[in-house]
């Protein structure tokens, strides 16, 4: 039999293929990037066996699970098991502690397919650990720097031309404000914070032991960063970003309107751009209470005017006044009243030329 993997830093780091055998209703509260759910039960099955244990003991759930996954349903099973472990030699399996589950389908897969297949020692629990401690290793150990700025400096701009900056909203999937929800949907939170670890410790691997991110609160939409890098970056050194509003209005007009109106549409058909109209009046009502009436009744006028008429010619030109006014009178003051706040922190200010070399020369002192 293959022996079991107990290097889960080889496993992430090197993108080794995982076959997770828990029950979807498991997969789909947490999982690894890329790992495929292939189940030994489905989640009927699961609980079935799950009450039996309770009532019965042991014994008498092993054999009730046996029941369940035999026959038809265990020769298909069977079949994806091998059909996985053919297509990916250098793979392992795992279930949720590495016990009985993945152990019967490996010992499945090795007596009925002639495969021998590695299972993870510990299984997704183990894993799972091994990635929070990764976090927790890298805030302690490893120096990092905090990028700040108003809204739509582009941040992210500057984040994605450095190897070793760390993504937060990518791994989020979401922009970090009011206006952030793209069109697909957000990570769960332990998938967000499984795939931040997984990052770190690719780029660790790398030799970096400098990394910088962008200037967060706590929550990036409905995903929470881990508190123990969140407080680290309340007191690390910050590099300040800025632009002109002009441009800065050009930046949100191409993410925050052609580019999800693009992604609605990719996602969405037809509704797309009822979808996207609808989110963008939605954000705007979620800062309602502290825009104020008047404001917000303002705005909201001039947004569902400039939205009528990119329906009707695909203009966007008069999102422009929604997005300069919300600059100059919401987001602006709030910015500059939380930079006051940081003075203290900020090594550096300046555009984005400025900052990547100066970040450059941070991380390669």
């Amino acid at each position: 039999m293959a022996q079991d993997i107990s290097d889960f830093r080889e496993l992430f780091v090197t993108d080794r293929p995982m076959m997770d055998t828990r029950a979807p209703i498991e997969f789909h509260k947490g999982a690894f990037p890329g790992a495929v759910n292939l189940p030994l039960m489905n989640d009927r099955e699961r609980e079935r066996v799950g009450t039996c244990y309770k009532q019965q003991g042991q014994q008498a759930a092993v054999i009730l699970g046996h029941q369940l996954v035999s026959g038809q349903t265990r020769a298909e099973r069977l079949q994806a098991w091998a059909e996985f472990a053919r297509a990916n030699p250098d793979g392992v399996l795992y279930c949720f502690r590495g016990g009985m589950r993945s152990h019967i389908v490996q010992q499945w897969l090795k007596h009925d397919a002639g495969i021998d297949y590695p299972l993870v020692a510990g299984g997704y629990k183990a894993l799972r650990t091994f990635l929070i401690q990764t976090v927790d290793d890298a805030v302690a150990r490893c120096d990092l720097l905090v990028l700040g700025g108003m809204t739509g400096t582009g941040k992210t701009d500057v984040l994605l031309q450095l190897d070793n900056a760390l993504d937060l909203e990518g791994h989020a999937n979401h922009r970090g404000s009011s206006f952030g929800k793209r069109a697909t949907g957000q990570p769960s939170n332990i998938d967000f914070e499984n795939r931040l670890a997984i990052d770190l410790l690719k780029k660790r691997s790398c030799g970096h032991e400098r990394f910088v991110v962008e200037d967060e609160n706590r929550a990036v939409g409905s995903c929470a960063l881990p508190l123990t890098l969140y407080q680290r970056m309340q007191s690390a050194p910050m590099v300040w970003l800025e632009d002109s509003v002009e441009s800065r209005v050009e930046r949100i007009l191409r993410d925050y309107v052609v580019g999800l109106s693009a992604e609605f549409a990719v996602t969405n058909g037809e509704h797309g751009f009822t979808l996207f109209s609808r989110r963008l009046l939605e954000s705007l009502s979620n800062i309602q209470r502290r825009l104020g009436g008047e404001r917000h009744q303002r705005l909201q006028a001039v947004m569902q005017q400039a939205l009528q008429e990119q329906a009707h010619c695909g203009s966007v030109d008069l999102h422009r006044v929604w997005i300069e006014a919300l600059l100059r009178e919401y987001y602006d003051p709030m910015y500059t009243f939380q930079r006051d706040k940081k003075a203290a922190r900020i090594a550096f200010a300046g555009d984005q030329a400025a900052v990547l070399e100066y970040v450059r020369k941070a991380a390669n002192p």
